[in-house]
């Protein structure tokens, strides 16, 4: 199935309507609900949080402009600026909050994740090793008996140690403990 001009517009109009993923998707044909998630996605529509399904989104009333002295009008063509409202002070409000394209407000968990293409921010190295347990890897490395895979018995340590790709790999060796 592909996503034909014609299915795409259906798609718009019937999300449009409302209709829910599922109707959509049987009405469409050859294409599950999930597949119309993912392209209303992609369209980027409207995602109708918080309407109840199968009721399209409210309009959005338009902007009351407060019309300007005759005067004003003819001295400075500009727009005023907006007047800010007073910001709270309280603790809750005093972060930033993060909004989307949309305009909608995102959780900590969608600020972070980085889009595609973009880098990762610096890791933690998983390679860095305390020094303390650097000598008890010292230690067990001196009583290992470095076997290869044909020396294992049922009665040896089998750790491995190293890259298997190597030459230098090898399993650690000394009798193993029984449980």
């Amino acid at each position: 199935m592909s996503w034909t001009d014609e299915r795409v517009e259906t798609l718009k109009k019937m999300w449009s309507e409302g209709q829910s993923a599922s109707q959509i998707a049987k009405e469409l044909g050859g294409v599950t609900r999930n597949a119309v998630i993912g392209k209303v996605h992609r369209l980027g529509l409207s995602n109708r949080a918080g309407n109840g399904a199968g009721t399209p989104p409210p309009a959005q009333p338009e902007p009351k402009e407060k019309p300007a002295p005759a005067a004003a009008k003819k001295a400075d063509p500009k727009p005023e600026p907006a007047k800010e409202e007073p910001v709270s002070t309280s603790v809750e409000l005093v972060e930033a909050v993060q909004l989307d394209e949309n305009g909608i407000p995102m959780s900590a968990a969608r600020c972070a994740i980085i889009p595609a293409g973009q880098p990762l921010p610096p890791q933690p190295s998983a390679n860095e090793i305390s020094p303390e347990a650097l000598a008890k890897v010292s230690e067990v490395e001196k009583a290992a008996k470095r076997l290869s895979l044909m020396e294992l018995t049922e009665k040896t340590c089998k750790w491995p140690v190293g890259d298997p790709a190597t030459d230098d790999f090898w399993f650690c060796g000394p009798a193993s403990e029984e449980a």
